[in-house]
């Protein structure tokens, strides 16, 4: 083969692995995740659940995806990780066929907690099983493609499930998994070959500093206080504001579209003004966003709380990478990242079973975000309190 036709081919593979990788994020974590969250107001007035119910089913999502974040890099270690990736983007899409049906609390609590649990392994292995094998020059690139399939599948969920739900419930959940499952086909020849070496093989072990330490505490904050746009949202605008679920669901393709510029608006911002800058500016600009949920500013204030904690769901994380890049020693950055991503996980499962289990006790909205909000600024003042030092 000349080597114009090798880089043609090779170009092909990246592209096509890229496009693997975009697929997993939009089914595990844009569908898996985030399709559930339209589909509160209208899972609570068919009488399926309650509201109580409904927030525990969000918040087992993400217990799963917790728990599909630690056991990734083991069971890829253990298998092929093509074979991880294919086999749990079959298990995201059947989860949805599973749900097609007005069937008991813990039955649906289980297949949320398989879909979290499919959503954090793809998370995890998908873009670093593809980015080796795209070229450093588009690798910042290809990444931001990646990540771009949260605020995709929230754009679609939130377009699809409206026109769906005119038919019923069972539609809906099954629509959902035909898209996904055809996702998964679009997928399925595009994963790279490699074998991802065992856990054990690799510096597991963290010699973080002060700094790194307080970093994932910040993370963990962070994916704290954007738990109740991701979760109540829609419910909160549909029943808390008596708008109804159209207006709900508008808010939440807005919140996809701010997540599908996220990531790349967030990487330029790096580029320009550096990762710890960018970071801590995305940490005030979040507990704005996250705090006019709660002020009295009407429409205009909900959009834009709406389009910008969308855009920081998946745009804080290449700045998070960014800085584990900075502040963790050459060969143990994968081991940070990973610790990282456990912390972003962790955050996120106590943030939906504390602010679902304080719900069901108050049912106020509004403490809600102004919780989200307080985290956030939080992580921020923690952030500054270091760079000081």
């Amino acid at each position: 083969m000349n080597p114009s036709a090798a880089a043609t081919c090779r170009e092909a593979s990246s592209l096509q692995a890229t496009l693997a990788g975009l697929c997993a994020v939009l089914v595990g974590i844009g569908l898996a995740r985030f399709a559930y969250t339209p589909l509160i107001p209208a899972l609570i007035d068919a009488g399926w659940f309650t509201a109580a119910q409904a927030a525990y089913l969000g918040a087992a999502n993400l217990a799963g995806y917790l728990a599909g974040a630690l056991l990734a890099r083991p069971l890829a270690g253990a298998r092929s990780t093509a074979g991880v990736l294919r086999a749990t983007m079959l298990l995201a899409s059947a989860t949805f066929f599973a749900s097609a049906a007005p069937l008991p609390f813990a039955w649906f609590f289980v297949w949320r907690f398989a879909s979290g649990f499919a959503g954090g392994v793809l998370m995890v292995l998908a873009a670093p099983s593809v980015l080796p094998h795209v070229p450093p020059a588009r690798r910042g690139l290809a990444g931001g493609v990646i990540f771009t399939g949260v605020g995709l599948g929230i754009a679609a969920s939130g377009t699809l499930i409206p026109l769906l739900l005119e038919l019923d419930l069972v539609a809906t959940w099954c629509g959902l998994g035909a898209l996904a499952l055809l996702l998964t086909g679009l997928a399925w020849p595009g994963w790279p070959r490699d074998r991802m070496p065992p856990v054990a093989a690799q510096a597991v072990v963290v010699r973080s500093g002060r700094a790194l330490r307080a970093l994932y505490l910040e993370y963990g904050l962070n994916a704290f206080g954007l738990v109740p746009h991701m979760v109540f949202l829609v419910v909160f605008v549909a029943h808390g504001l008596g708008a109804g679920l159209a207006a709900g669901a508008g808010y939440w393709v807005l919140f996809g579209v701010g997540a599908v510029l996220g990531p790349l608006l967030a990487g330029q911002l790096a580029d320009r003004i550096g990762f710890a800058r960018a970071l801590r500016l995305a940490f005030a600009i979040q507990a704005v966003a996250v705090a006019l949920a709660v002020l009295p500013a009407g429409t205009p204030g909900l959009v834009v709380s709406s389009l910008v904690t969308g855009a920081f769901v998946p745009g804080v994380v290449p700045l998070v990478l960014g800085r584990v890049h900075e502040l963790a020693p050459p060969e143990q950055t994968g081991a940070a990242w990973s610790v990282a991503t456990i912390a972003f996980a962790a955050g996120q499962a106590v943030g939906a079973y504390g602010l679902s289990w304080l719900f069901v006790g108050t049912g106020d909205y509004l403490l809600l975000f102004g919780l989200g909000a307080a985290a956030i600024l939080l992580a921020l003042l923690l952030d500054l309190a270091f760079a000081r030092r």
